[in-house]
């Protein structure tokens, strides 16, 4: 308990500088904590292959650099290979898009938009509980800052986009980038153990348009990629790399242009990169900032991975989908890690892709506004 008061009082002497930290600039100091991260992370992902668990090349570095993270390891992710993880995550899924995958996810529409409104319900409900009940423990915060950290710690978006968001209101930052790093990484866990056990793989129909490397087309494809990636960096959109090589890559696909498939050692070393980008933001001071915080964030993930998959089966009988998909397409994770999952297990990657992306946009256009007009309408 000292160490979460002690926090928050920290938190009010120097509450202007809580924006979540980005990576580590990379310079001759780091070249040991970075390699030597990659290097436990290669051993990780390769231990997980030989122990067969779901999604090795990116549980295995995730658990792994956690794990030593949590204990006080130098551990380090460096900002280039983590977007050029997620460049080759987004060019691999939106090869799944052909012209016929496309036709399929335009007639899925409403069930998008039900999973778009029942995220939106899932966050203000996530962010009243949390609100209610700690209430007493955040007394140090107004009214007004102790609704805004509950509200954007509770939306079921990207981390990064969230606090920036949660920052221009006054928000606790720290608490909401706790609470989605927290929830990200138990979706990422859980799930993929969870269809594992349910013996759930293999069952896509959805195939990709070209199964091949093709060396010239797979030089064109990074190229246009590229691109796309570093236009959604310039407009300053969420996810860069992931959304612009996606979105080019779909384009490009959905024409019926095929120009080659991902070589699959390329496709794990970006999964391994991901993987490793997530595990190192679980620090000694993460876990001693606000135990009672992240205890309530690690009950409430657990009991909306529940309740989405029940929503998932219901949009499963609906559909005629399979429900390990829609399960995968409604989870409270990341995008990036939930498309992972499917493309790694095969099961539906374009449809949940689709239901992901929306997802994320519109709780980033939504979250904002939406919070606005629920101030508006409380009384004062």
């Amino acid at each position: 308990m000292h160490g979460y008061y002690g926090a928050c009082r920290a938190w009010q002497a120097h509450h202007t500088s809580t924006r979540v930290p980005s990576l580590p600039v990379f310079g001759p100091s780091s070249w040991p904590r970075v390699v030597l991260t990659l290097l436990l992370a290669l051993a990780a992902a390769l231990l997980c292959v030989w122990l067969r668990t779901p999604i090795p090349w990116m549980i295995g570095p995730l658990l792994a650099t956690s794990l030593v993270s949590v204990l006080g390891a130098p551990t380090e992710s460096w900002s280039p290979f983590r977007n050029t993880g997620q460049w080759v995550i987004g060019t691999a899924l939106g090869l799944y898009f052909t012209p016929a995958v496309g036709a399929l996810v335009a007639s899925l529409w409403w069930a998008i938009a039900l999973g778009i409104a029942w995220a939106l319900l899932l966050g203000l409900g996530f962010g009243a509980w949390l609100r209610r009940l700690h209430a007493g423990h955040l007394a140090h915060l107004t009214p007004a800052q102790l609704l805004s950290t509950t509200y954007f710690a509770g939306a079921i978006g990207g981390a990064s986009e969230m606090t920036l968001i949660a920052e221009r209101q006054g928000a606790r930052t720290d608490l909401v980038a706790a609470a989605h790093s927290l929830r990200v990484l138990l979706v990422t866990l859980t799930i993929p153990f969870a269809l594992q056990f349910w013996g759930v793989s293999g069952l896509d129909t959805l195939t990709l348009g070209l199964r091949e490397v093709q060396p010239t087309g797979l030089l064109a494809l990074a190229g246009l990629t590229l691109v796309g990636a570093l236009v959604m960096q310039r407009l300053g959109r969420a996810n860069p790399w992931f959304m612009g090589a996606l979105v080019v890559t779909m384009v490009v696909t959905l024409s019926g242009v095929t120009l080659s498939a991902i070589p699959q050692p390329l496709s794990n070393a970006a999964q391994l990169v991901i993987g490793v980008s997530l595990g190192v933001r679980f620090t000694p001071e993460f876990v001693h900032t606000a135990p009672r915080w992240l205890a309530s964030v690690a009950f409430a993930s657990f009991f909306m991975m529940g309740i989405c998959a029940l929503f998932g089966w219901a949009l499963s009988a609906a559909t005629g989908l399979h429900p390990a998909t829609l399960l995968l397409g409604t989870a409270p994770g990341g995008i990036a890690e939930m498309a992972i999952t499917a493309k790694v297990l095969q099961l539906g990657v374009p449809v949940v892709t689709a239901f992901q992306v929306c997802r994320l946009v519109a709780v980033l256009v939504l979250a904002e506004p939406v919070y606005r007009l629920w101030v508006a309408r409380r009384p004062a």
